[in-house]
């Protein structure tokens, strides 16, 4: 068996409403579907939910579950905030630009655009406290060759060290960073 993609990912959010409302006005998702239990369908547990489903582009499926009778939601406190997120492509630089420009304009707080060698990307934060992060390509066929050649070689060296491995430290020098 191969998986052929995602069929939807899930994450909770305190306000179904409010969600769809959000993913709507700033990243034009779809709502194209929603349904409501009394009972967990796996487990048969008493728990009423609301399910949602928005549509990220090309057969992408992101949704949430409302819990109204679980404790209030809270994030993994040992991970770091930056580490759990949703990243979404998008088509261009520009479109980063454009889009952080109307996020601060909505008085959505905006870090980037962060300039990452391969891709370029702006982050900020759902009305859940989901951090969300938007990345335009940027690597040329030889930097994604580059990377491709030292994937396994980095994967090992860090298994057997936990210590950064320097396969890639290209990425960071200026005549790749200014191109």
């Amino acid at each position: 068996m191969r998986i052929e993609k995602f069929h939807h990912v899930a994450f909770r959010c305190t306000d179904a409403k409010e969600t769809v409302d959000f993913y709507k006005r700033v990243l034009d998702m779809d709502l194209i579907g929603a349904m409501a239990e009394d009972r967990v369908p796996s487990t048969k547990e008493p728990d009423p939910y609301m399910h949602i489903f928005l549509d990220a582009g090309n057969g992408n499926i992101l949704a949430f579950f409302e819990l109204p009778n679980s404790p209030a939601m809270d994030r993994d406190h040992n991970t770091p905030e930056w580490v759990q997120h949703i990243a979404f492509k998008v088509g261009s630089v520009k479109d980063l630009e454009d889009t952080k420009a109307r996020l601060e304009a909505d008085g959505i707080a905006v870090i980037g655009i962060t300039d990452h060698t391969i891709f370029k990307s702006i982050y900020f934060f759902d009305p859940n406290g989901h951090r969300l992060e938007l990345a335009a390509d940027t690597a040329t066929p030889a930097m994604q060759h580059k990377l491709d050649d030292v994937k396994w070689a980095m994967l090992e060296e860090w298994s057997r060290t936990k210590r950064a491995p320097k396969h890639a430290a290209w990425m960071h020098e200026k005549e790749f960073a200014a191109s």
